[in-house]
């Protein structure tokens, strides 16, 4: 299994199926192990992620560390958490943002990709893009997706990007850190005190 994971990861590496597309040069940005426990499901890398080539090395990041309970050393070890964005390189900037994640990615890659994590116990699926593939059938606003998340609890939660624009979205939906933080925490708490 090794092998036919760390095979698949170089053909990931070295993709430049949309570099056209890109504004950029192609630079797969993710992170995973076939040990991994935590897949992180999210959009795409933003431009400071590409230019690090480190996926949430931004205030977003810090938040998530912080809603996860753990730290940059923890987040950042493959065995633990595998970040894997529906888009591997950074799509662009557009009027509101970031442009969506580029969408020849998931198709060519995913499922290969997810087969092979075949440790994870708990798939955290940040923003819309993401919770469109992993959980096609859950609504059609991300305060639905959220508010329903006992019914795919305890092995995905869906949650809003950690940025400072959900800032707003936090601020109205405070069940979300009142209910479902604790139990985030303690349950990656319990994942990664599994040896």
């Amino acid at each position: 299994m090794a092998i036919d994971f760390d095979m698949l990861w170089q053909d990931i590496q070295q993709c430049k199926n949309c570099q056209a597309h890109l504004p950029l040069p192609a630079r797969p940005v993710l992170q995973a192990s076939p040990r991994s426990r935590i897949l992180i499901a999210a959009q795409a890398p933003g431009i400071r992620a590409h230019e690090s080539a480190t996926a949430f090395n931004d205030p977003s990041g810090d938040r998530l560390r912080q809603w996860l309970g753990v730290n940059r050393e923890t987040f950042y070890n493959p065995d633990y958490f595998a970040l894997v964005p529906m888009g591997f390189c950074y799509p662009g900037t557009g009027a509101s943002g970031d442009l969506a994640p580029r969408p020849e990615c998931a198709p060519l890659w995913r499922n290969a990709l997810l087969e092979r994590l075949s440790n994870t116990e708990l798939t955290l699926v940040i923003g819309q893009y993401a919770q469109a593939w992993h959980l096609p059938n859950m609504g059609k606003t991300l305060t639905e997706r959220v508010g329903r998340w006992a019914e795919v609890w305890p092995e995905i939660l869906p949650l809003p990007h950690p940025s400072g624009r959900n800032n707003r979205w936090l601020a109205k939906n405070p069940w979300f850190e009142k209910e479902i933080l604790p139990a985030l925490r303690k349950r990656v708490a319990d994942i990664l005190a599994v040896k």
